[in-house]
């Protein structure tokens, strides 16, 4: 949010210097910030306005929204774009850095980017044309990962808005500045969390949207995927159209049957398969546990892992298609040699099928 001291608590309109410095600070804050004229003027208007009334004794909670209004239209990512890395075979290297196996859908995800890497070379001015993927699968199956991989294929800005219990379309929509809970929708709020107008945006979850608002939520997302109206996309806050159509949007789903036909039109699927038991070994042993153990702090050398302990962890994960119950075991036998390290019970440390108790929970 943004960083702003409502007036009607810092100070009294009887001392009119002070609402007279602050008027000053926003007419300054629009002065140079570098968004739309017509929306220069608008703001502009609104707040002379405001100061007009407050001069003769008017309500100071108008210079509260007021305030408020301006600090975010101004720091919005109006004209600010992040450069596109183009390059297919960084983009493979990505790729089989987060994900192994997966080969058909690795595939399908280097023709997407290849349609816009071609795009961008051969059309630079225009805006980027192509499906929209849509992950489905269950829990753990790598959606979220793959979405990811794309923003850093492309070296954009990342950011996730998770549809799971959304109830209503104003979440993403926005409220207009005159409600008593005026506030942006979760797009704006993401564009300005991230600082450009074309970040790749996760729409995480699209089939767990609350069922009461489903249809109207699905109406907005209509227009957030159409690429002949997310180019001036107007939240209610805001209240005037901002350019989505360099946005990269990825969707996920654990199943499509909660959502729209409209807008599974709009919606290319790729299908995540489960994994196998040596699937989930070969990613445990080689990817959780060497990320989960630089990010703990713990040198390389710390942790010996008995093939017969891997097994017995991917048994353990039973029917979980995906790999987080894996995950929560290694994270419990890194934790646990953590602990035991600095409270002086070793620097290096074998698990065995005897001893794996000691490490992993469940």
């Amino acid at each position: 949010m943004p960083n702003y001291t409502p007036i009607s608590t810092a100070s009294s309109l009887d001392n009119y210097d002070n609402v007279t410095v602050e008027i000053q600070r926003l007419e300054k804050l629009l002065h140079d910030a570098n968004i739309p004229h017509e929306l220069w003027e608008k703001a502009n208007m609104q707040l002379q306005r405001v100061n007009l009334g407050l001069r003769y004794g008017g309500n100071v909670n108008q210079l509260d929204m007021i305030v408020k209004y301006v600090e975010w239209i101004t720091h919005l990512p109006w004209n600010k774009v992040s450069p596109d890395i183009l390059d297919i075979n960084k983009a493979k290297e990505i790729m089989d850095q987060n994900h192994y196996g997966l080969a058909e859908i690795k595939k399908r995800i280097l023709e997407y980017i290849s349609m816009l890497i071609l795009q961008k070379q051969n059309k630079p001015n225009e805006a980027f044309h192509a499906p929209i993927l849509l992950f489905v699968g269950l829990a753990g199956t790598g959606k979220t990962t793959f979405a990811q991989s794309i923003a850093s294929v492309f070296g954009r800005q990342f950011v996730r808005i998770p549809f799971g219990g959304l109830s209503s379309a104003l979440d993403l929509r926005g409220v207009s500045k005159v409600q008593p809970e005026a506030e942006p929708g979760l797009v704006i709020k993401s564009l300005r969390r991230v600082g450009t107008r074309n970040p790749v945006i996760l729409l995480d979850e699209l089939d767990r949207t609350v069922d009461t608002s489903r249809g109207a939520i699905m109406g907005v997302l209509l227009e957030l995927l159409d690429p002949k109206q997310n180019g001036s996309f107007i939240d209610h806050y805001v209240d005037f159209p901002f350019d989505l159509s360099q946005v990269l949007f990825v969707a996920t789903a654990n199943n499509t049957q909660d959502i729209s036909t409209a807008v599974m039109d709009r919606l290319e699927v790729i299908q995540m398969p489960s994994y196998t038991d040596d699937e989930k070994i070969f990613i445990a042993r080689d990817y959780i546990l060497p990320r989960l153990m630089k990010e703990s702090g713990l040198p390389e050398q710390t942790l010996t892992i008995n093939e017969e302990v891997w097994r017995s962890i991917a048994r353990a994960s039973g029917y979980d298609p995906g790999i987080r119950s894996v995950e929560r075991k290694v994270e419990s036998i890194v934790r646990t040699a953590a602990l035991k390290m600095v409270s002086g019970g070793g620097t290096t440390f074998t698990i065995t099928a005897q001893n794996m108790r000691e490490f992993v929970e469940g």
